[in-house]
């Protein structure tokens, strides 16, 4: 491995040990380091990188605490580890989710981009990255959020009322509507709040559907897809005038499938058509949109 010098300061200073091991990261998680393959010595990397060898030694005992090294010891080089393996068993999105949003803001420049009906899943899912962030264990410098919700403009597939009577599917899509603006501002605001409280430089922009999407899909820092399905559910709803009947999902329980880049071909070439898929939609028949 290379170092470039660039790297080896930033404004004339040296860097920390969690900027170096925020570099490390950064070239694991894209495959520029692949599994099984030796890191120099930490003498090496101290030369690299214009540091003491006591910073690189730190850097190092964070990226084994995190997973991403072995056999990290002053008697020879560390190796970068195999990733864990992938559960045969999907888990619902309410479980899958946050540990893979955890991980993808661990790295310097986050890039989350979403397809989903709300932000349901998304914002419990971000209270553990958020709270690592706010207790200085994670720092990235830059987020930047896109999410594909459906327009107000649409006659929804989901939800909608059983009967299909006029005056229940209003009472239907008002409802969704007061979910997708209410729970999109929540996470905006939770997200934009980083730039006052740790000057990071945040993004988050929202834009139209014409079309209700059948599934979910999170696309992390490009190098991870997670897709799950809508699975459509008869329920019954309370309301002033009686029950509602309705066709709706239950978002946080669908099954969340992985695919990354580093598991080989296969997933590489999902996450790379998903990322095509996302960005065409977003470029061209998706509208701007305003949460209100």
């Amino acid at each position: 491995m290379v170092v470039t010098q660039e790297s080896v300061a930033v404004n004339g200073r040296r860097l920390t040990s969690r900027e170096i091991a925020d570099t490390l990261r950064e070239r694991i998680r894209s495959g520029d380091l692949k599994p099984g393959e030796r890191l120099p010595t930490q003498a090496e990397l101290a030369g690299q990188f214009g540091v003491e060898r006591g910073a690189v030694r730190q850097a190092l005992r964070s990226l084994q605490d995190d997973g991403l090294l072995s056999h990290v010891s002053k008697g020879s080089p560390p190796r970068i580890a195999e990733p864990a393996p992938v559960s045969d068993e999907p888990q619902p999105t309410m479980v899958a989710l946050a540990p893979r949003l955890t991980e993808a803001f661990s790295a310097p420049r986050v890039g989350i981009d979403a397809v989903c009906l709300t932000a349901q899943s998304l914002i419990p899912a971000l209270g553990e990255p958020l709270r690592l962030i706010h207790e200085g264990r994670i720092r990235p410098e830059r987020i930047d959020v896109r999410l594909l919700l459906p327009s107000r403009d649409i006659n929804l597939a989901f939800p909608v009322s059983v009967d299909a009577r006029p005056e229940d599917d209003d009472q239907v899509r008002r409802r969704w509507l007061a979910m997708r603006n209410a729970q999109g501002q929540v996470l905006q605001y939770n997200l934009q709040a980083l730039r006052a409280t740790h000057d990071i430089d945040v993004h988050v922009t929202f834009r139209a559907l014409p079309f209700t999407p059948p599934v979910k899909l999170y696309l992390l820092n490009g190098v991870e897809a997670l897709y799950a399905y809508y699975m459509v559910t008869r329920r019954e709803e309370p309301t002033d005038s009686g029950t509602l009947e309705m066709y709706d999902t239950l978002g946080s329980e669908s099954l969340l499938f992985s695919f990354e880049t580093r598991a080989g071909r296969r997933d590489s070439a999902f996450v790379e058509q998903s990322q095509k898929w996302f960005d065409a939609l977003w470029e061209t028949i998706s509208t701007d949109l305003t949460l209100s």
